[in-house]
């Protein structure tokens, strides 16, 4: 079968397609053939490098795909040969065949397209997981998204107006802006134009949850920007892993600074994450109130123009590889 590799990492040019034997389902494991894979940007720090997957995981880049069952392994009897689905995966996604544990595999919701379906799991499970599980975002309460018009912000804009939330949105540029506003964002700050911190101030605006994937860059004005008993959940490190961080500030709001990664936590772990998400999100994609944002698909063999895009975050949505 064809694969994505990065044997020596570095730039879009350690991509390589290249032949594997097709995997073969171990007990409570399912073999899917892909129909689409998600790109995400940790793909882009395993590509360089610095983001290595778990022991015993492949080297195959992809953390989400969609596809049809087409071998059940041991144990394994509501997910029979045929069935559609979505799957969370710890590596491997960006192939014609992936083996993954039954428990990170969802069958796809009502009124998706099978490859619309290729760019959901990564990102509602990371979403659920972290501003409703962890940060435990309620009705009536803002939420702060970083880099809203990416794939996790899209997804994190339309829940957190499903579940009732004010969402305010960081982007980089005034298309972006427009595009985040018509998903349900109720404010929008041009990180390239302006500080959010100051922007939410003079709003007069705090947030109950940050989701953050910058980090250390953003550490000091998240914590302004946290109300009351604030939640910050930092899921990325593009601005860095080292900040000093203000105790004091942090106590005088009696607010909280939680970091989370989902690929490396237990299979067993994910599945509840997974059970979870499917109760709780895929009613709302089912009636269209959310929605997968797609901005392109890429065959496997261009995986290093499907890359170059995200390098230069010219996408709105999700970047799809198609197989």
């Amino acid at each position: 079968m064809r694969a994505v590799i990065a044997p020596n990492p570095g730039k879009i040019e350690a991509l390589e397609v290249v032949e594997r034997p097709k995997p073969v389902p171990g007990p409570g494991e399912v073999l899917i053939r892909v129909t689409a894979a998600g790109l995400n940007r940790s793909d882009l720090l395993q590509r360089r490098g610095f983001y290595p997957p778990p022991p015993g995981v492949t080297d195959v880049l992809g953390l989400e795909c969609s596809g049809d069952i087409v071998e059940a392994g041991e144990g394994v009897t509501d997910l029979p040969p045929g069935t559609q689905v979505c799957a969370l995966l710890a590596g491997g996604g960006y192939a014609e065949y992936v083996v993954v544990p039954a428990g990170q595999v969802a069958t796809v919701p009502l009124g998706v397209s099978l490859l619309d379906a290729g760019g959901l799991m990564e990102v509602a499970c990371t979403v659920w997981s972290n501003v409703f599980m962890m940060g435990k975002l309620q009705h009536g309460e803002t939420l702060l998204v970083h880099g809203g018009a990416g794939g996790i912000g899209t997804m994190a804009i339309q829940l957190g107006k499903a579940f009732g939330a004010r969402v305010v949105v960081t982007v980089g540029s005034a298309e972006k802006a427009e595009y985040c506003r018509e998903l349900g964002a109720d404010m929008t700050i041009d990180y390239t134009q302006h500080d959010f911190a100051e922007e939410m101030d003079r709003a007069d605006i705090k947030a109950d949850v940050i989701l953050d994937i910058i980090g250390a860059k953003y550490l000091s004005a998240n914590v302004s920007a946290l109300a009351t008993a604030g939640r910050l959940v930092v899921i990325g490190l593009q601005g860095g892993v080292k900040a000093e961080l203000n105790l004091g500030a942090l106590m005088s709001k009696r607010a909280a600074v939680m970091a989370t990664t989902l690929r490396a936590r237990p299979s067993a772990e994910k599945a509840a994450i997974v059970s979870a998400m499917v109760a709780q999100v895929w009613p709302l994609i089912s009636d269209g109130t959310v929605r997968p944002v797609t901005h392109a698909t890429y065959p496997l063999e261009e995986v290093r123009q499907a890359h170059q895009v995200l390098e230069d975050s010219s996408h709105s949505g999700k970047v799809l590889l198609t197989t």
